[in-house]
């Protein structure tokens, strides 16, 4: 098996070899043919699936927000804030470079509606908005940060900022990533909602998730993209068929189409389903096995950035400016860095999944568990109705405070239901009147028997404009 690997992997380098020595080519023209890294691993087990580079430094880019949405889950779970905490702007937020929400300085609102625009938008400045709504500072978090990464056993990564803005010491790897990602999913199962969501709406504006995969691709659960030049197109995702869960890792793809591919093709070969996934090996040990590469991060500024102007002004802009810097799908620029497969593995694409979704609502200021279309910031398990005892319905009471630590109901996020029409003052027809002899009987029977069910009221999904 390893042989036949290497005939897949070694005419590529000695093609790219030879070709230089004959055309005069230039070092830049060598590397471009580098092969960036990959990882599959499965949720449950920890077993390597496949992986290929996965453990060189990387620079994470965006991928970064996945720690900054552990230390603040972390923070929830320990009760230090709640979902409905409100968070203040900053200057230092504002400050940030795209991709970011650009609300005004002072501008309050929730840590859930923060860490939505945050996973969805990849929004830069509500990174640095629960940095210090959680932590105090960007520097107090970064180093919150920087702890669970070593209590995970991420060896490879250092942060010193929470959104991955270019920073020389900001460093991963594919290994590191998988570890982190499946820590979110085993540790953080009430909160797994966040990672489905396919968009949200801010007033009249739609901002459509960046991982491309959860419209493309069928059974993608999230998780999160990255760019920045340096780093070329990263992607963490996870992925669920027949009850299997698996993660996958695509760092230093040339586009966002690239990356998207590349990731369904390890689905693919994870989920069985791809026809030359007996060229990998089942199992390669645990994804904390992995031993790490002694290394300088590869710097994809020149290969992904280096002859698009365009490209070059936003290098630092991250996921709001990928649509006009990332190459056009099936151009050049992306066929060297696919496998001989690749032609295949386009077709593994389709759109439109998340077309029947409706986009969950978000907004600044204090919680609005009544907001249309939204997903409620706190939603409480429901109790059980009693049994009716009376024709006539009792007084209604007032609702409970919301418990501002509670956790989201994925469910009920995900379906709300309409608001329960009032109750009717008179009695129905064909009821017997009260103070009548078949009244008492009537009454009698209700005690007997439970009240008949009321059919669920289920809301249409609307398409997002």
């Amino acid at each position: 098996m390893p042989f036949l690997q290497k005939l897949l992997v070694v005419p590529a380098s000695a093609l790219a070899l030879t070709a230089a020595a004959g055309l005069g080519l230039t070092t830049l023209d060598v590397r471009a043919a580098r092969a960036d890294a990959l990882l599959l691993v499965d949720v449950d087990t920890g077993k390597v699936i496949n992986e290929q580079n996965s453990t060189y430094p990387w620079y994470p880019a965006s991928v970064t927000k996945l720690m900054t949405t552990y230390v603040t889950l972390k923070a929830l779970r320990d009760r230090r804030i709640g979902l409905e905490s409100l968070l203040t702007v900053s200057p230092n937020a504002v400050a940030q470079q795209p991709s970011k929400m650009g609300f005004k300085v002072g501008t309050r609102l929730t840590v859930d509606n923060a860490l939505k625009m945050l996973l969805v938008h990849s929004a830069n400045d509500m990174a640095v908005v629960l940095a210090e709504g959680v932590s105090g500072s960007i520097e107090k978090f970064t180093a919150e940060m920087n702890a669970e990464a070593q209590r995970l056993g991420m060896t490879q990564t250092n942060y010193v900022n929470p959104n991955g803005l270019p920073a020389d010491d900001q460093v991963t790897s594919a290994r590191d990533l998988a570890i982190l990602a499946r820590s979110l999913i085993l540790e953080f199962p009430e909160y797994d909602y966040y990672w489905h969501i396919a968009s949200i709406r801010l007033g009249k504006r739609i901002y459509r998730n960046t991982n491309k995969l959860i419209d493309a691709f069928a059974g993608t659960d999230g998780m999160k993209t990255g760019f920045i030049c340096a780093s070329g197109f990263n992607l963490v995702a996870t992925a669920t068929r027949g009850g299997k869960r698996l993660i996958a890792v695509v760092l230093g793809a040339k586009s966002s189409a690239s990356r998207a591919v590349k990731a369904a093709q390890l689905f693919e070969r994870g989920f069985g389903t791809d026809p030359l996934s007996w060229l990998v090996p089942s199992s390669q040990g645990t994804v904390e096995s992995l031993q790490p590469v002694d290394a300088t991060p590869p710097d994809m500024h020149e290969d992904v950035c280096g002859n698009n102007r365009r490209r070059q002004a936003t290098d630092d802009s991250e996921e709001g400016g990928e649509a006009g810097t990332a190459p056009a799908e099936g151009t050049n620029a992306d066929l060297p860095i696919l496998p001989p497969w690749s032609l295949r593995g386009v077709g593994l694409l389709t759109s439109g999944l998340a077309a029947g979704i409706a986009p969950v609502e978000v907004y600044t200021g204090p919680v609005r568990n009544n907001a249309p279309g939204a997903a409620p910031a706190v939603a409480p398990v429901p109790k059980k109705k009693p049994l009716a005892v009376a024709a006539k319905p009792p007084a209604a009471k007032p609702a409970p405070a919301a418990d501002p630590f509670a956790r989201p109901n994925p469910v009920a996020a995900a379906h709300p239901k309409p608001a329960a029409a009032a109750s009717a003052t008179k009695p129905s027809p064909g009821k017997p009147p009260p103070g009548s002899d078949n009244a008492a009987a009537a009454t009698a029977g209700a005690k007997a028997r439970p009240a008949a069910k009321t059919p669920l009221q289920i809301t249409p999904k609307t398409d997002p404009q």
